[in-house]
């Protein structure tokens, strides 16, 4: 395991009063141990406690993989058959003096399953969610997975230069999600944080728009949100671009959001709470009268997860640290006209903040 990482984790731990934190496949596992393994009907489950001792329950069929990792002694390995998994559990809590211990969980990944076997195996334990521990476990990224994070963004930037190079009049937001996803792949992304969203005129104004068979056609806006994965760590960003010319509204409200997105880009630095980015970006856009088109957070925080903490909105008390990656992405809809949204991905220095992302913001004409 990465020492370094797993010392920060017991002294959550600690902080927040848990005996152990329990771990499933996932990003936290992944960052602990730099093994990826894949959620399925088996369970497998990392138990650490706060003095950094820890069991690591699994199939037989993924042993190999974990040798390479972790003391042999600390794995606990079992079958095909079910009846016999509880008796694995129980081993391992018996071997960390699990009987009465207060358990954390990541309450947004732990599944039923593990979570069934573990209160089978230790009844008298107490499980409770650890969300103060991973709130805040993968929040300050340093200089490699910032690096790697560059990475990310360079590879879905070009991915989409080249999907332009073509005419989009004519396609379809399927072809041209399908056209991007091939070029990301081309140009080095590993799997994808998320399915690229492409939208054409009036579904560009739909936040989450799934790409359909709409036809893109001039006076379209053409609204773009792909990410890359580069090492394991994402890139998300998101541009908009007017399919010739365009209605004078779909110009103004592209106007008001590329001014809130640096607005909210230049608001960032340490020591501030994280809602002030939401607040500076936000009453940009509610002074030029757009602001009941506005009706999500300013950004979410970026890593190995392509949502993560920290999330900007206003009320957000959480301080920006040197090392805290997030987006910003302000956005105006008009129903039935479209929507607007730029999106960039920003780090809090030293000094101030950084935008990873440097593709034109402008509103630019494509045919």
């Amino acid at each position: 395991m990465n020492l370094q990482r797993l010392e920060k984790l017991t002294k959550l731990m600690k902080a927040a009063k848990f005996d152990a934190i329990a771990l499933n496949p996932g990003y936290s596992m992944r960052y602990l141990t730099d093994l990826d393994f894949h959620l399925m009907e088996r369970p497998t489950v990392l138990i650490i406690r706060t003095d950094g001792s820890y069991v690591f329950i699994l199939p037989k069929l993924e042993a190999s993989r974990a040798e390479k990792i972790f003391l042999k002694e600390s794995l606990f390995t079992y079958g095909d058959n079910p009846d016999t998994w509880v008796e694995v559990f129980k081993a391992a809590g018996k071997k960390l003096s699990l009987e009465n211990a207060i358990i954390g969980i990541e309450s947004v990944r732990f599944r039923y399953l593990e979570l069934a076997f573990l209160k089978n195996a230790l009844p008298f334990s107490q499980i409770q969610s650890a969300s103060s521990v991973f709130e805040i476990f993968r929040i300050n990224k340093d200089k490699t997975e910032i690096e790697k994070m560059k990475k990310a963004v360079v590879i879905a930037q070009n991915a989409l230069l080249e999907t332009l190079k073509e005419s989009v009049i004519g396609k379809t937001e399927k072809e041209l999600a399908s056209q991007l996803t091939i070029n990301l792949l081309k140009n080095g992304s590993e799997e994808f944080p998320f399915p690229p969203i492409v939208a054409a005129g009036p579904n560009s104004a739909d936040p989450h728009a799934t790409p359909s068979n709409s036809i893109v056609k001039p006076g379209d806006l053409l609204l773009f949100d792909w990410g890359a994965s580069y090492d394991g760590y994402a890139s998300d960003i998101t541009r908009t671009f007017a399919v010739s010319e365009v209605d004078p509204i779909l110009k103004k409200i592209a106007e008001v959001v590329h001014q809130a997105n640096q607005t909210g880009v230049k608001a960032g630095k340490p020591g501030i709470a994280a809602g002030s980015v939401d607040v500076a970006a936000r009453e940009i856009i509610e002074k030029e009268g757009f602001g009941k088109y506005f009706f999500h957070r300013t950004g979410h925080g970026l890593g190995l997860e392509a949502h993560e903490t920290p999330y900007i909105y206003s009320e957000n008390k959480l301080i920006l640290e040197p090392g805290m990656v997030y987006t910003v992405e302000p956005g105006i809809y008009l129903e039935g006209k479209g929507g607007v949204r730029i999106e960039d991905n920003v780090v809090i220095t030293e000094n101030g903040s950084e935008s990873l992302t440097n593709l034109p913001r402008e509103l630019k004409i494509i045919r």
